[in-house]
């Protein structure tokens, strides 16, 4: 008689990470985000203060975790590991650090609920998001415009870490 099976390990969980919005020069727009594989996308939590009230903001991951310029610029294009059109996430071709826009309160708060896609979280692979920066635009991303939505100047930045 064959030994009994031994039970499979428990899977891992999930890779989780964090970022923390600081403003851009000549802002007040903060905020604490939080990133999880669910479902084998990244959904991305969290809050943003500071916003112009009732405003839509583009919100996206771009290319580096460098936030020291005055006005973001540092932290480079969006972040794009399949060289991809800008486009919308689940509505065809986007870049990996596209995500949808979001939308503040009359007190500027917007609570954040979104995706990213194509996309990986903590693997140290080439499409891995940890280490990128997030930034948060002052205009709506319209979703078309190339290369970057016509989501205009960056509000916050922040550095996505490992946790």
């Amino acid at each position: 008689m064959p030994p009994a099976a031994t039970p499979a390990p428990a899977a891992a969980s999930a890779a989780t990470a964090m970022a923390t919005l600081q403003p851009t020069a000549g802002n007040q727009t903060a905020g604490e985000l939080r990133f999880a594989v669910v479902d084998g996308r990244i959904e991305v939590t969290g809050t943003v203060t500071g916003l112009p009230g009732g405003g839509t903001h583009g919100f996206h991951v771009h290319e580096t975790g460098d936030c020291s310029a005055p006005d973001a610029t540092s932290a480079g294009g969006h972040f794009n590991p399949g060289s991809t059109d800008h486009g919308r996430v689940g509505q065809g071709a986007h870049h990996g650090g596209d995500s949808d826009n979001i939308t503040a309160g009359a007190d500027g708060t917007a609570q954040v609920k979104g995706w990213l896609e194509g996309v990986t979280l903590g693997d140290g692979a080439a499409t891995d998001v940890v280490g990128k920066g997030v930034i948060v635009h002052k205009d709506a991303d319209d979703y078309v415009t190339q290369p970057t939505g016509n989501a205009g100047d960056r509000l916050a930045c922040g550095v996505i870490q490992a946790g």
